[in-house]
C-alpha cells in the first residue's frame, strides 16, 4: 500500500510542478518581444524611465530565472543521479551558473526597486542575497566532497528558486480571499513567497538527519 501511495504522490508532484513551470513559461512569453510597459512594466514605468539599468536587469531575471525550475528539479531525481552523474553536474553547473551569474544578481537589482515600500524591498533583497549564497555554497560544498552538505543546501537554494511559483500563488489567493490593496499585497507576498519554503526545507533536513541517526 505505502509504495502505492509513494507513486501516486510522485506522480502528483511531478504533473503539479510540470504545470507550474507551463504556468511560469506562458507568464514568460509576455515579454517576448522586448517592450517597456509590458504585463507588470506597466506600474513600474517610473523606473523603467528613471533608471536606465532597471530594465535590462529585469529582463535577465524574467529570462534567466525561467531555467532555474526545470535545472533545479532534475538535481532532486535520484535515478539521474545514479545513472547519469555526468548529466547529474552538469545540469547542476548549468543551475548554479544562471543563479550566480544572472538570476540573483539581477533579482537584488530590482528587488530594491519592489513595490510596497521598505518591507517588502527588505524581503526581496534577503532572498535574492540568500538565494545567492545557498546556491554558492552547494557549489563549493560539492568540489569539497561534502554531498551530504551539498544536498542540504541545494535543496534550500531550490526552495527560494520556487518562489517564483509560490509568489504567484499566495497573490491569488490573498487577493481571492481578502482583496487588499495591491501594494499591500506585494508587502505580504514578499516574505510569504520564500520564508514558509525555506521553513519547511529547514524542518525536512533537520527531520531526515533526525531519522538517519536513529537507524545508526
Amino acid at each position: 500500500m505505502k509504495p502505492a501511495i509513494n507513486t501516486w504522490f510522485k506522480a502528483a508532484l511531478y504533473i503539479s510542478f510540470a504545470f507550474f513551470c507551463l504556468l511560469m513559461l506562458q507568464i514568460t512569453g509576455k515579454y517576448i518581444p522586448l517592450g517597456t510597459d509590458t504585463a507588470f512594466l506597466q506600474i513600474k514605468q517610473s523606473e523603467v524611465h528613471t533608471y536606465a539599468y532597471y530594465l535590462p536587469f529585469f529582463y535577465i531575471h524574467v529570462y534567466s530565472a525561467i531555467f532555474c525550475l526545470p535545472a533545479g528539479f532534475t538535481q532532486f531525481n535520484y535515478k539521474l543521479l545514479k545513472r547519469n552523474k555526468k548529466l547529474h553536474r552538469l545540469i547542476g553547473y548549468l543551475y548554479v551558473g544562471i543563479v550566480l551569474l544572472l538570476a540573483a544578481p539581477s533579482g537584488l537589482v530590482i528587488g530594491w526597486h519592489a513595490n510596497g515600500g521598505p518591507v517588502a524591498i527588505l524581503f526581496f533583497s534577503l532572498l535574492a542575497l540568500l538565494w545567492f549564497w545557498f546556491t554558492l555554497k552547494a557549489l563549493l560544498t560539492a568540489k569539497n566532497g561534502e554531498y551530504k552538505a551539498h544536498k542540504h543546501y541545494m535543496m534550500r537554494s531550490f526552495a527560494l528558486a520556487l518562489s517564483a511559483i509560490t509568489l504567484r500563488l499566495y497573490k491569488v489567493i490573498i487577493v481571492k480571499i481578502w482583496a487588499p490593496p495591491p501594494m499591500d499585497v506585494y508587502v505580504l507576498v514578499s516574505g510569504l513567497s520564500w520564508i514558509p519554503n525555506l521553513l519547511f526545507v529547514e524542518f525536512l533536513i533537520r527531520y531526515q538527519t533526525a531519522k538517519r541517526k536513529v537507524y545508526i
